[in-house]
């Protein structure tokens, strides 16, 4: 927290840069910004600004420089759940809600640039009206940034169009700790980016230098972006989707691995039953307990996509390719959901658009939710899920009924692997429980290969302590693009 004398000079300065309108300092929503649904404790902000231009952001990055003054951006709304939006000395969280211009969508280079604060439940529906989809993740919510989802690398539906772990991220304006601002790849020039255009669309610098790596997963503590260009793809003209019930996890891999070498199908993930009756349940206190027990341990969900030309032909072309590949591993695939019958319309929509219910999917089963995510081999996902239960069986937590998400990613050369751990708070011991799994998992999951690329919270010292080298390259760039540190500190290995 600032003094009382040097808050007053902060205030004075983002009020006569911003506007008396773009700065608030109600004790009551600065509170509300200390928490979230992670592990980890926040401190109280001293302000929220509001930029709405690039403009605006190089003056707030002027202020904080010149007082100190860590900055904390956000670009979604509430809920959030890795602590990364948590101010941990105090300053201003750097509310990116209000740049939310759709600037442009090409429809010819399937791409579209937009700002920080544009999300899924604004972005979709004007990609759809033009005969676009994003490649996004499943269900997210409404009011979540999509360049955020992008900057943090989550997992998307379709590994058959991503080629590269940053995808469908492109390139991207950023402005550094420093106050000077930057364009990546084609979109560094020459030229404004008005007059770029399609050759936006090359992530890449001169060298092959990835400039905009340096921002991923980075949680705003390398720069904070002002907006950046996101590839899509085109909207199918026909799509079918086939259901697989799987009853041992340590069958996921042969199905899809087929599946996704031979490029038959674009939406393709794996739910366990808990996971799938949670996004499913039309009343989760009433409907999850019937509908979990009807479904099959393990569903992966495939769909297979005709577009402009020829569709009906493609759609029938990948359906054989797919039952056959189901056959002979002695795999049923059906158009029917098995256990919940009649239910398809309601995972089409999941896989199709972002969550606009509330609460959120992941709060449906209790407001108390710890969630572990890593990179994994596909071959080795079934492999950790085992590891888990047992993790669960053995830790005071026999009962817990904990959701798996498996999602393969470029084109199966890989997987990300989600447990969520859901609990009702007025139970304190389930409470105290679920955090200690979550701790042991996470240290224990770790040690036998899983790869936490995301390293939020209490996750960050088990990476970077055994990183001793990576850590001190990344604090060499930290004091490069921020050399006084105000980009939210306390994040990562800073």
């Amino acid at each position: 927290m600032l003094a009382p004398e040097a808050g007053q000079a902060v205030g004075r300065e983002l009020r006569s840069a911003l506007g008396a309108e773009n700065v608030l300092d109600d004790p009551a929503l600065l509170r509300d910004r200390a928490h979230d649904f992670s592990t980890a404790s926040g401190v109280r902000p001293d302000f929220i600004a509001f930029p709405r231009s690039k403009a605006d952001v190089r003056e707030i990055v002027g202020i904080a420089n010149r007082h100190l003054v860590p900055l904390v951006p956000v670009s979604s709304g509430p809920p959030r759940f890795h602590g990364d939006t948590l101010p941990y000395r105090g300053g201003i969280v750097i509310d990116f809600s209000r740049m939310h211009r759709i600037i442009r969508v090409d429809f010819a280079s399937r791409c579209a640039r937009i700002e920080p604060g544009v999300t899924f439940g604004e972005l979709v529906p004007q990609l759809e009206r033009q005969g676009l989809r994003l490649n996004a993740p499943l269900a997210p919510r409404a009011n979540k940034s999509v360049l955020t989802s992008c900057l943090e690398r989550e997992a998307t539906l379709i590994p058959k169009y991503q080629y590269d772990y940053m995808d469908p991220l492109l390139t991207l304006e950023v402005v550094y700790g420093t106050g000077e601002d930057f364009r990546t790849g084609s979109a560094s020039g020459p030229g404004i980016p008005e007059t770029l255009k399609a050759d936006m669309v090359n992530p890449w610098g001169p060298g092959a230098i990835d400039y905009y790596r340096l921002l991923s997963a980075a949680q705003g503590s390398m720069g904070l972006v002002t907006w950046a260009v996101v590839r899509t793809e085109v909207l199918p003209a026909q799509k079918k989707i086939y259901f697989i019930p799987v009853q041992d996890p340590q069958r996921l891999y042969a199905p899809l691995d087929a599946l996704l070498r031979r490029r038959v199908v674009d939406e393709c993930l794996a739910l366990n039953s808990v996971n799938l009756a949670t996004l499913l349940a039309d009343d989760p206190r009433t409907d999850f307990a019937p509908l979990k027990a009807a479904l099959p341990s393990w569903t992966i969900i495939a769909c297979v996509a005709g577009y402009q030309r020829r569709a009906a032909e493609r759609v029938a072309i990948y359906e054989k390719y797919l039952l056959e590949i189901c056959r002979d591993l002695g795999l049923q695939a059906q158009t029917t959901l098995p256990g919940a019958a009649g239910m398809e319309g309601a995972v089409e929509r999941l896989i199709a658009g972002p969550w606009s219910r509330e609460p959120y999917w992941k709060l449906r089963r209790g407001n108390y939710v710890r969630e572990i995510f890593f990179l994994t081999p596909l071959s080795k996902a079934g492999g950790f899920v085992e590891q888990m239960k047992a993790l669960a069986c053995n830790f005071r937590c026999p009962s817990l009924d904990f959701g798996v998400y498996i999602q393969p990613l470029v084109q199966g050369r890989g997987a990300h692997c989600s447990f969520l751990l859901a609990c009702d708070c007025s139970d304190q011991r389930q409470a105290d429980a679920v955090d200690d799994l979550f701790r042991t998992a996470s240290e224990s999951l770790m040690r036998q290969g899983a790869f936490f690329s995301r390293p939020y919270g209490p996750w960050a010292p088990m990476v970077y302590g055994d990183y001793p080298d990576g850590a001190a390259m990344l604090r060499t760039l930290k004091r490069i693009f921020d050399p006084n540190g105000i980009l939210n500190p306390g994040k990562l290995c800073f």
